[in-house]
């Protein structure tokens, strides 16, 4: 028997003797097990539970060194850890056209390529010792960079971490290695009917060349080099285009002179487009009705979509459409209710009034359901949308909405860590400070007449467009009776071949 099988079971006899030993003790001394009272249960509507807690700002220090980085400290000391983020003025949206995939590639080899001084792999290997990270990456309107590790290795990690947002190596393997994983993904971005139809319902609300819907071809990834990369690197990532946070167990005089050290002589680029951007790309709805499909005829199923440009967080109904949105959605919403469970017309169904931070969002509604059902499932969704429209909520809907959206919205706030991902992300898009307290404040306020309002200021049915991807031989009654006399149009998803293969 191995040593470790011996010390093994020899752990389980000392545990069960203790057990019987303690039992035995108290049996000795008049003590006898008792049933346990069973709780008696009680109807939902007798339940009562505690007001939702305040949202609290954490003690937090800010303040900004010479070069124009911007710096959130929070301590937390429960843990012996510490975590960093940094928001980058960039994003995909930023990258020329004709090389879209730029920004993508950017923001993973930044980390998977290593610094000038520690390559990847033996970065890799010095995080892996430390059980710590350092990530790196470019969204559609952010770019992005964190690093977590213990406590006591907080200068290792944090100085790999300024050498890989300030000292990327971009070496030309790693720009490959992706630039092939990318090819990869063009390669089967058809095998998901659900990919499908998100993708090219993007490219009917914002157009195909929007930096909000183009996607990464064969022919963009050609035009990428090396030194688009060092570029694109150098023209954003800058310290006085960057927020960063810090939140853990560390003293805050010591965090800062950490920063100076490692961050301080950073240059600031005086030509860097801040605040904010310098010009963002315009947005319209590019396809202002109409049905389209993509006919996929191995399908049973149809998967749709419908929708048309939608707002940003900071419009003066924002609120109230989120309330709407869990009216719709929720538990028990109107289109679960009706469309799924009353009339077994879906698998899933959904309609949302979806904004973002600086551009206009979308109003996108739709689900799957099965191919003879399609064409009443669109007019069951379409049904609702101008109900809520139309007929006021009662005053149990919104009561139920508003208390799910705020149950919701508080746990935003569970940590210190979440609530200063929030005041940055705020700071980053210029959204005033008390923006966190704004809304609790107005779901709290909201009435039916604001959702009503706001549902029919900004809910257009003349402007949907309706995306099906499904077999339309199967489509009984045919798309073409959703508007009569109007052709029902075909999208053709056909990849082109990639130039390497041929």
């Amino acid at each position: 028997m191995q040593w470790g099988q011996m010390v093994g079971q020899r752990r389980i006899k000392w545990v069960w003797l203790t057990a019987l030993v303690s039992s035995l003790v108290l049996l000795l001394n008049g003590w006898s097990p008792m049933p346990a009272q069973a709780a008696v249960a009680r109807h939902y509507d007798q339940l009562t539970f505690p007001p939702l807690p305040e949202i609290k700002l954490p003690d937090y220090t800010r303040f900004k060194l010479s070069n124009g980085l911007v710096v959130y400290l929070v301590e937390d000391h429960e843990l012996p850890l510490v975590s960093g983020s940094a928001m980058i003025r960039t994003g995909v949206r930023l990258e020329p056209a004709e090389k879209t995939g730029l920004a993508t590639i950017t923001g993973v080899v930044m980390r998977s390529g290593g610094s000038q001084q520690h390559p990847g792999e033996e970065l890799n290997r010095l995080l892996e010792q430390r059980a710590a990270s350092v990530e790196t990456g470019i969204d559609t309107a952010v770019g992005s960079a964190g690093f977590s590790g213990l406590s006591e290795d907080l200068d290792e990690i944090f100085g790999l971490f300024a050498e890989v947002i300030r000292q990327p190596a971009f070496p030309q393997d790693k720009i490959d290695l992706v630039k092939t994983q990318l090819r990869g993904g063009i390669a089967r971005r058809n095998d998901s009917p659900d990919d499908i139809s998100g993708r090219e319902f993007q490219k009917l609300i914002y157009g195909a060349d929007s930096p909000y819907a183009r996607t990464v071809e064969y022919t963009t990834l050609d035009r990428i080099s090396r030194s688009d990369l060092v570029n694109f690197h150098q023209k954003y990532f800058q310290p006085n285009n960057m927020l960063l946070g810090i939140v853990g167990d560390f003293d805050s005089a010591q965090m800062r002179q950490l920063i100076e050290r490692k961050l301080g002589d950073w240059q600031a680029d005086p030509n860097v487009e801040k605040p904010g951007f310098a010009a963002l790309p315009e947005v319209r709805q590019a396809k202002t009705s109409g049905v389209f499909l993509v006919d996929q005829p191995q399908l049973t199923q149809s998967y749709i979509q419908i929708g048309h440009l939608g707002g940003k967080l900071k419009d003066e109904d924002y609120t109230p459409l989120a309330v709407m949105n869990e009216v719709l959605n929720g538990f028990g919403g109107r289109l679960v209710n009706e469309v799924r469970s009353r009339q077994g017309l879906a698998y899933v169904v959904y309609a949302y009034w979806s904004p973002r931070f600086d551009y206009p969002g979308v109003f996108v509604s739709g689900g799957q359901t099965r191919s003879e059902a399609t064409v009443p499932f669109i007019q069951s969704v379409l049904a609702e949308i101008q109900k809520v429209r139309t007929t006021p909520i009662t005053d149990e809907e919104l009561q139920q909405a508003k208390e799910a959206v705020l149950n919701q919205f508080v746990f935003n706030f569970q940590t210190p860590g979440q609530t200063l991902s929030r005041m940055m992300r705020y700071e980053y898009y210029d959204y005033p400070r008390d923006f966190i307290f704004r809304y609790r404040r107005e779901v709290e306020a909201t009435t039916p007449a604001d959702i009503q309002r706001a549902a029919q200021r900004h809910l257009k049915p003349e402007h949907l467009v309706t995306l099906v991807v499904g077999n339309n031989a199967a489509i009984t009654p045919s798309l073409s009776t959703l508007k009569p006399g109007q052709p029902v149009i075909p999208i053709d998803i056909t990849i082109p071949p990639d130039p390497k293969n041929t």
